[in-house]
């Protein structure tokens, strides 16, 4: 495997890096780490800051669906064998013996030459096993002329059609949205098991940040990372924990993390993970015992990037908190989010499938160019134009400390390691991200 030198560590390139990311993360526990909620709360009714809920065990239904043979269009109810023979020419004339509307039990047995008024949605009565649309029919008084043979068992919904009682109706693992929370509540499931929400600690390092209350004083820098990461992480289905700005001080630095690390299940810090004087997390982590698992990655931006480990934290079956040190630079602290953090939170959380970095081809409308090295992440907008994805840079310097270009950004355009341009017009992979 390839690999580059950096501060006397091994650099690792982006795929090997995804690799030992996502092999590190253990996701939440089926049995300890689950709670009952309401069907509105899972369905985030209750809590619109964050996503969605995912559900933790299989749901099985005792309910049939549909649960009665009904019809499935305003018409009339009648015996096959009394109308398959019928046209215009030859139409068949039967007796109305009742009218059905959705909602309201049949009395009557159709029986030969009889037909029921019947209503979408409701039930077939005993007897019928076809439905007759009403634009195929003339009323007289109370008969009913059959203009139109129709089908076997036509405009019947059949009992059990969709979806039979005891199997299984939505899987573990999966996003609870619009559709499968209407599932749900016509499944008359009012307490739905879930997973808990990950609990990711925030906490950015610096003397030189301030909270975008206070005025900025010369040198000064607004810590907006901590602001967009609890953000991200609220969108994603996890708790954000906001520890604030902590200041370049060892003892200070280290007590934090230590608190962090002690009460969520994923640790995200910003800065102080690069080579500078003031850089203290990594020796910190150690000192407490974490594993460093990656310290640098072959991209840009976001190329200073620690990975760490923390086992038993709260007993031997805990599963281990994992530690991400960002870079401190806004743009690069975002590009890691989305290109590691994010899966790995989401990994995390229970999903079975579709936590993984979601990639499309798209157009380049304009020139895209890197320095050919490291594999590159340009920030842009993407958008589906006559069935294919365009890909737009963001205006202005691409530059990791441009925080202000990057809004509105849906994509990420990826330059390979030895690729130094891609010209317009040419296709490129594109990340695809939630901002």
């Amino acid at each position: 495997m390839k690999r580059s030198e950096v501060r006397g560590d091994t650099m690792l390139s982006v795929s090997e890096a995804e690799a030992v990311i996502f092999n590190l993360v253990q996701p939440l526990n089926t049995q300890q780490d689950t709670q009952f909620v309401d069907l509105l709360a899972a369905g985030d009714g209750q809590s619109p800051a964050f996503g969605s809920r995912i559900l933790a065990s299989p749901v099985v239904s005792q309910l049939d669906f549909p649960h009665w043979d009904n019809s499935a269009m305003d018409g009339y109810a009648v015996r096959y064998e009394d109308v398959h023979e019928c046209s215009e020419e030859k139409p068949a004339a039967l007796e109305i013996v009742e009218e059905i509307p959705a909602g309201v039990q049949p009395k009557s047995t159709i029986q030969p030459g009889q037909a029921a008024r019947i209503f979408t949605g409701a039930l077939i009565p005993a007897g019928a096993d076809t439905v007759v649309m009403q634009e195929r029919t003339r009323r007289e008084e109370n008969r009913v002329i059959i203009l139109d043979a129709p089908k076997p068992q036509e405009f019947v919904r059949q009992r059990g059609t969709y979806y039979q009682a005891g199997q299984q109706l939505l899987p573990a693992g999966i996003l609870l949205k619009a559709p499968e929370i209407a599932v749900l509540a016509a499944a008359q499931c009012t307490q739905v098991r879930v997973f808990r929400r990950p609990r990711v600690a925030l906490l950015s390092t610096g003397d030189e940040l301030v909270t975008p209350d206070k005025p900025l004083q010369p040198g000064q820098i607004v810590d907006s990372n901590q602001y967009a990461l609890s953000a991200l992480v609220r969108q994603i289905g996890a708790e954000p924990l906001m520890l604030g700005i902590v200041k370049d001080e060892p003892e200070a630095l280290k007590q934090t993390i230590a608190h962090a690390i002690a009460h969520a299940d994923v640790v995200l810090s910003s800065g102080g993970v690069s080579v500078g004087d003031y850089d203290y997390v990594e020796q910190i982590l150690e000192s407490l015992g974490g594993k460093i698992h990656i310290r640098a990655i072959a991209t840009k931006p976001g190329k200073p990037l620690t990975v760490a480990t923390f086992g038993n934290i709260f007993g031997n079956n805990a599963r281990p908190v994992l530690y991400f040190g960002l870079p401190g630079n806004p743009v690069s602290a975002l590009v890691s989010f989305w290109r590691f953090v994010q899966p790995a939170i989401k990994k995390l959380s229970g999903l079975a499938q579709g936590w993984e970095p979601a990639f499309v081809k798209a157009l380049a409308r304009q020139e895209l160019r890197s320095g050919g090295k490291l594999e590159t992440y340009i920030w842009g907008q993407l958008c589906l134009k006559d069935g294919m994805y365009e890909f737009q840079p963001a205006g202005g310097l691409q530059n990791s400390a441009n925080l202000i270009n990057l809004a509105q950004t849906n994509g990420l355009a990826v330059l390979p390691a030895g690729k130094a341009l891609i010209a317009a017009g040419e296709q490129v992979q594109v990340l695809r991200v939630e901002s």
